[in-house]
């Protein structure tokens, strides 16, 4: 097995020599590898623009971009230059469509119609080491009609041809720049395009694709791109590739620098997502999903895995730990799947692990669906699961199920009832959640990039809505930062812990610990039943909604210590989600208790949560090494961020501050 890090180097080398005439060894964009036969195979067309790739000169990025541009249907022209004010040296420009832009008003009495839409089509290029030109960004979707059957010939294709005819002897159309390329074998080239270009017959040993990931015809191309992309526009990006001995592509893993900052801010509980993996989807994807301080999903890093087996699990988790320096979450839910229980407890032999409540109760009608008496079996299950507060409540209703309706045979129920102790509740009480799995009947969960895969997603589909997906969680995260921050919470009782919480909480938080407020007033006869020293218990009656619109009276107990001011209830929201429950705040009201205890104000779900100082575990944490100064910038920009969203002045104010310094990056690195 081969496997490649590519934390700090991309693993697509540059090619050093510039192939134009397309004959250059292991180029994989215009000519395909040789094979072991010696034969050569047909040459493909050349890439698209891309984040990345590379030319000798700025006439050669011209040039490219000019033939693309023909064969698309389409002019360009240099609509912006950079020169360094000294030398008068060009450093960097933006080529755009020549429908880019508006023409300036005319004064003429009968001015040329505007022919221009402002198409936003365009690549940006930059000189690097004082040698070479680089893109370094793309817009390749226009606002007007493009074709190549449109034959129009634009005044940047007229350079082309005068300069073609100029040339002596004259030379083939520049079709192949500085690329960039992945070593690979033929047969694993045959293999990651989902065809094979080699036979049995020639000699060559067909490997097996049922343990590789299946990249069908442009997947594999899709996939380089999108990862030199990112590491060149992402700086703290990380990824590993897992490839057999015999070249096929197994597993693949990334997270950017978003997800491992996350990380570690919200390392508590960590989800494995594995629902294209169990639902059968030709994208298996693996996610990485936590919780952040409003309660949204946030990704943790995320890979394609090639066969569902303990050794895959165990590349890929191992690859997650290696991103985030081997600092192990406290929390682990899963799908109930035994290779995944085996994997997780040989990673992450700390971790609490337990299995997805929701994910198990979606199989009950695939599971049980066909038996006799279906309704009352899942309304019985239901209640077990959902309303048992004490463990001898859930084996009692449990019991009365099997026995009523004759399941002591079912192997998938057999097999739910030995694993109780790691997704039934009331066996989780002492574990912390966050939120992330349902506790009620009615409640249901989202898989982070849900709307954006389905059932036949390719590998180029999803990398293309990758960055989509993340930048719509990212606005919501850092709109739901900007109006936790400036809004002012509407109160709706009189009671303090509402106005203590409304200070400290953000929003989302803050709304789901005030609908527990509220619910204190469903509370009633809160009344003392034993003391044991400074140790009281409560009984707390609560009538609560069952079925249709029928109520009925629950008794919950709650323990009260009144030296240290500890507070337990039987209903372990705490545990589950973060903040006290409603029959908790009765019993500190009964004993005159005015605001909740510091211990049970996490700061997890506080609004400045995130302006603390990023701590991934470490004890002895290198303050001149780059995962302190990421970590110490990021802190330091996030009230940047959040003031330039406040109006529309501070937002350009921002802009501008921020490309000044950017353009103060480029003068350092030329130099």
């Amino acid at each position: 097995m081969e496997e490649v890090c590519l934390n700090s180097e991309p693993v697509f080398d540059m090619v050093d020599e510039y192939e134009g005439d397309g004959e250059g060894e292991g180029d994989c964009s215009a000519v395909e590898h040789d094979d072991e036969t010696g034969s050569k195979h047909s040459k493909k067309e050349p890439p698209l623009p891309t984040i990345g790739l590379e030319f000798d000169s700025f006439d050669e990025a011209y040039d490219f971009y000019n033939i693309y541009a023909k064969e698309q249907g389409f002019g360009i022209r240099v609509s912006n230059s950079w020169f360094r004010t000294k030398k008068k040296e060009r450093y960097r420009a933006k080529l755009s469509c020549s429908s880019a832009g508006f023409k300036k008003k005319s004064e003429a009495n009968n001015p040329r119609p505007e022919t221009r839409t402002g198409c936003p089509a365009m690549v940006v290029i930059r000189l690097v080491d004082s040698k070479r030109w680089r893109i370094v960004e793309v817009e390749l979707e226009h606002n007007h009609q493009v074709s190549p059957q449109i034959k129009r010939f634009y005044k940047s294709h007229k350079k082309m041809i005068l300069a073609a005819r100029k040339a002596r002897p004259p030379a083939e159309p520049v079709t192949e720049i500085h690329t960039i390329k992945l070593y690979r074998t033929a047969a694993m080239d045959a293999v990651s395009n989902g065809f094979s270009n080699v036979s049995e017959r020639e000699g060559i040993h067909q490997p097996d694709h049922s343990k590789h990931l299946e990249l069908k015809e442009g997947d594999a191309y899709a996939v380089y791109n999108f990862f030199c992309r990112m590491k060149l526009t992402n700086p703290n990006f990380f990824y590993l590739m897992d490839f057999d001995d015999d070249g096929p592509l197994k597993n693949v893993f990334w997270a950017d620098a978003r997800s491992r900052a996350a990380y570690g801010y919200f390392s508590d509980t960590v989800a494995i997502d594995t629902t294209c993996l169990t639902n059968k989807y030709e994208l298996p994807l693996i996610s990485f999903v936590g919780v952040n301080h409003h309660g949204q999903s946030v990704l943790l890093g995320c890979g394609f895995l090639g066969h569902k087996s303990v050794e895959y699990f165990v590349w890929i988790f191992r690859a997650w730990l290696k991103c985030m320096l081997g600092h192990q979450p406290q929390v682990i839910v899963t799908d109930q799947c035994k290779s995944l229980q085996i994997a997780v407890s040989e990673v992450f032999p700390k971790a609490r692990h337990c299995f997805c409540l929701w994910y198990i109760m979606q199989r009950v009608p695939e599971k049980l669906g066909g038996l006799r008496g279906f309704e009352e079996i899942k309304r019985q299950l239901n209640k077990a699961v959902y309303n048992s507060l004490k463990i001898i409540e859930f084996e009692t209703s449990w019991t009365e199920m099997i026995k009523k309706h004759g399941l002591g045979d079912n192997k998938w129920l057999q097999t739910l009832y030995e694993e109780r102790k790691q997704w039934v509740p009331v066996y989780l009480k002492d574990t912390f959640f966050a939120g992330m799995i349902p506790i009620r009947e009615n409640e249901s969960l989202n898989a982070f990039f849900d709307g954006y895969v389905h059932k036949h997603t390719s590998f180029k589909e999803f990398v293309d809505k990758y960055d989509l997906a993340l930048y719509r969680k990212h606005l919501k995260e850092a709109t739901a930062d900007v109006q936790s921050k400036n809004s002012s919470f509407e109160l709706k009782t009189r009671c303090n812990f509402e106005v203590q919480l409304s200070k400290a909480y953000t929003k989302e938080i803050f709304d789901k610990f005030q609908s527990e407020v509220e619910g204190m007033y469903s509370c009633f006869n809160t009344r003392q039943v034993t003391a044991n020293g400074p140790i009281i218990t409560y009984i707390v009656k609560e009538r609560v909604e069952i079925e249709g619109n029928e109520k009925e009276v629950r008794s919950y107990e709650v323990l009260f210590e009144t030296n240290q001011v500890d507070i337990r209830c039987i209903c372990s929201l705490f545990n589950y989600r973060g903040y006290l429950c409603r029959h908790a705040l009765n019993v500190l009201n009964y004993n005159g208790v005015e605001e909740v205890p510091s211990r049970y104000i996490l700061r997890r779900w506080c609004k400045d949560f995130k302006f603390q100082h990023v701590d991934l575990g470490s004890t002895d944490i290198d303050v001149y090494g780059p995962v302190y100064r990421r970590s110490h910038f990021h802190n330091r920009a996030v009230p940047i961020v959040e003031g330039g969203a406040q109006s529309e002045e501070q937002y350009k104010i921002a802009l501008h501050e921020l490309q000044e310094l950017l353009n103060k990056f480029n003068l350092v690195d030329d130099s």
